[in-house]
């Protein structure tokens, strides 16, 4: 298992320089330049700027520089926000995109999980009606149309007796009453997939052989489910953890813009309407990174859940 994880490791380092580079390359080929927009700049002044920024070397030279730097453990400088670095602006972001991602995927999880259940178990009943109508509300309602419906709910149409809504309609300052809603969001959606799955994964597991013999056995349903149907069922839910957590932490660019959140989704979009090449590679490197570190816990967590795959 261990030689496992570190070939992993080891795979990670050119799974993330080909991103980079990909991504480098693309940045740089796009029409226009950082300062583009500076029209009362003077051509001295931005000749300086492109030297500070090796922007009048090659790009070869450049994409070296960068390489250089990010060795070092340093994204660079944000082209846009002045004094500042992308290290900074990530250290900012990050603990935003963490604590919103991280909550609503670990509510997605148990209740996505908790609704697949019973929804497998009382097949076309009332509540694997319900769990089916809202899984398929969650996967076709996009973000950005059920974002501002929370938000005309719980901040415009139910307000307290003093006018205030019940919950702020955007921005941070890192209280309660501003993460309920995003995590709302990003959870019902989060819970329409997990919960779809894992239903369908349930069903498929209570049909097998072994559950056949168990239930010949005459051993309670509550034991056949929990001791020899769980954890077969969670290998589906398992392999969509990695991407659902990806998207939940690093990717809800729609729900922090929605929302107004300081995240790194908000990053995103400002770096790549900026050109701001060294803030949106710096993404890029901590996504891809990420990325990496879900993937590979997975592939634990399959092992953990069948003990015939092996590495």
């Amino acid at each position: 298992m261990w030689s496992y994880i570190l070939r992993r490791v080891l795979w990670a380092i050119p799974t993330a320089l080909a991103v980079i580079t990909i991504c480098y390359v693309m940045l740089h080929l796009t029409p226009g330049g950082p300062f583009d927009s500076e029209r009362q700049i003077s051509p001295a002044v931005l000749a300086n700027l492109q030297a500070k920024y090796h922007l009048d070397q090659p790009m070869w030279k450049q994409y070296l520089y960068y390489l250089n730097d990010l060795a070092h453990g340093d994204l660079g400088a944000s082209f846009r926000y002045a004094d500042w670095s992308v290290n900074s602006l990530v250290a900012q972001a990050l603990p935003v995109s963490l604590t919103i991602g991280g909550i609503s995927m670990l509510i997605a999880l148990v209740v996505g999980v908790i609704l697949g259940i019973a929804a497998a178990l009382r097949q076309n009943s009332a509540i694997d009606y319900v769990v089916m109508f809202l899984g398929n509300i969650g996967n076709t309602v996009p973000s950005f149309v059920l974002g501002p419906v929370l938000i005309l709910i719980f901040a415009i149409w139910l307000k307290h007796p003093d006018g205030d809504g019940w919950l702020p309609a955007g921005g941070w300052d890192g209280g309660i009453r501003y993460m309920v809603l995003p995590i709302a969001l990003l959870s019902i959606i989060n819970v329409a997939t997990i919960g779809r799955i894992m239903r369908a994964g349930l069903v498929e597991t209570m049909t097998s052989n072994f559950i056949r013999t168990a239930r010949a056995k005459g051993l309670p349903l509550r034991t056949i489910v929990l001791r020899h149907a769980l954890k077969p069922a969670l290998i589906p839910v398992a392999s969509v953890l990695g991407p659902l957590a990806i998207s939940s932490i690093t990717a809800a660019v729609v729900t922090e813009t929605v929302f107004a959140l300081p995240g790194l989704g908000k990053l995103i979009v400002n770096g790549a309407s900026n050109r701001d090449y060294t803030l949106v590679l710096g993404l890029v490197v901590l996504i891809t990174l990420i990325a990496v570190l879900f993937n590979l816990l997975v592939d634990l967590v399959y092992a953990l859940l069948d003990p015939r795959i092996r590495y």
